[in-house]
């Protein structure tokens, strides 16, 4: 208990607010904040920013997913990552791409755009899954990829990442992931699930702020692809190895997944990113997932308690940090929970509540007490 009130230290908002709401955004962390002060004041002082940037966290955001540094590549939000994947594929006549029911929109627009003319097969959730023999029923060889959530954003359904990656792959198909709802919360490993691409923002349940995020790009696909936005980022640092003139009569790509980097990123949103990063990684991610799991099933059972319906599979199998339940005038009650200082969403006519690792049990029995007197 008494490492838990150190934890919860690092976050101010533990003072004043009960914040069950990391699947919207999470409140920032006081390392990550002060990382944040720091850079600001090196950046209105003096010539020299804050050496804190280095590598922009992508070894720690690496590790987090089972990746190397090399397959990853700076992005502005996790919508941007997901437009590189859908831009850099080719889509021969008559391809098609499989998605879900359940999808955050910037899962499916990319595919939407009429440009590249390629059809959306949607798989539809049974009872808030998304079964896999209804997958493979969906994906043939005209399929050019799979995109999906990892973690569902509405109820929290997690999908089977490997077994999805072998049915798309018997296709010669991609499996392009959402990992916002996700990474942060649980271990991730792009090797063992065998994932082509997969991006998240930093801001939900990596605890950092808005403005940084990650793609990852399997290493056998880098120097495949030709990205679809090109700068001074996307090539060999090399070119730029001169004291006379960049070479701008040449363009040689990366062999990195910084290939698929433009400009300049938000230096001062990774500074803090990488401070919350640094936070996770020193609790354990294990020990981060167990927490969240834990918390999230004492919330369960409060829940069936008080009567109410679930709309979050509880099946293991299936289980993430989000849970949703059902309640009359979701919004309205959100509203006065937001009043009474407890923080959640209405989200798919119900209550998205998300806690995470640093979260207690006395905040969870706040809420379900706050929920009968409202219901």
């Amino acid at each position: 208990m008494e490492d838990m009130k150190k934890t919860r230290e690092l976050f101010p908002i533990t003072k004043t607010k009960t914040f069950l709401n990391h699947a919207a955004q999470s409140p920032l962390p006081k390392p990550a904040a002060d990382a944040i002060h720091k850079y600001v004041d090196e950046a209105s002082n003096s010539d020299v920013t804050s050496t804190e940037w280095d590598d922009g966290g992508k070894p720690l955001f690496a590790k987090l997913v089972g990746a190397t540094p090399e397959e990853t590549a700076f992005v502005e939000n996790t919508s941007t990552g997901l437009n590189i994947a859908a831009n850099a594929l080719n889509y021969p006549s008559g391809s098609k791409i499989v998605t879900t029911d359940l999808e955050y929109p910037s899962v499916v627009y990319p595919w939407l755009r009429k440009k590249l003319g390629v059809k959306i097969c949607y798989v539809k959730n049974v009872n808030g899954k998304i079964l896999l023999d209804d997958v493979e029923k969906a994906v043939d060889d005209k399929t050019v990829a799979v995109a999906v959530s990892h973690v569902e954003y509405s109820n929290g359904f997690r999908h089977n990442l490997r077994v999805l990656s072998e049915i798309v792959h018997e296709h010669g198909a991609y499996l392009i992931v959402d990992a916002i709802q996700s990474v942060g919360t649980m271990h991730v490993d792009v090797k063992r699930d065998d994932v082509d691409f997969m991006t998240t923002s930093c801001y939900k349940w990596l605890l950092g702020p808005i403005g940084a995020a990650y793609l990852y790009v399997k290493e056998d696909l880098i120097e495949k692809l030709e990205p679809p936005f090109v700068g001074w980022a996307s090539v060999k640092q090399e070119a730029f190895n001169t004291a006379d003139f960049w070479d701008i009569w040449h363009m040689e790509l990366s062999k990195t997944a910084s290939r698929f980097e433009t400009g300049t990123p938000s230096r001062i949103s990774y500074v803090g990113a990488k401070e919350s990063m640094k936070i996770l990684l020193d609790f354990g991610i294990e020990n981060v997932r167990r927490r969240i799991l834990k918390l999230t099933d004492y919330l369960i059972d409060a829940l069936k308690s008080l009567k109410l319906e679930i709309q979050t599979p509880q099946e293991e199998q299936y289980r993430s940090g989000i849970v949703n339940f059902k309640i009359g005038k979701p919004q309205k009650v959100t509203e006065k929970l937001g009043n009474k200082g407890i923080i959640v969403s209405a989200i798919s006519n119900g209550i998205r509540v998300s806690p995470h690792f640093y979260n207690t049990e006395e905040e969870i029995d706040k809420l379900t007490s706050a929920i009968k007197r409202c219901s």
